[in-house]
């Protein structure tokens, strides 16, 4: 499967409970943190819960 590099680029301050949580599940916290996950339902899932706080990329 696909692989996904995922960046912050966007504070949590000010966010929902869930958001934070949802960041901190993908292994985030800070800004410009990255962490690659394989591409499945669940993340993407994730992704879209704080679609405007991270930056995605495939990678090879």
């Amino acid at each position: 499967m696909a692989e996904l590099k995922i960046t912050q680029t966007g504070s949590a301050i000010g966010g929902k409970h869930k958001q934070r949580e949802t960041l901190r599940t993908l292994g985030l916290g800070k800004i410009g943190r990255s962490t690659v996950r394989e591409d499945s339902q669940q993340v993407r899932g994730m992704i879209r819960v704080v679609d405007h706080l991270v930056k995605v990329e495939e990678v090879d």
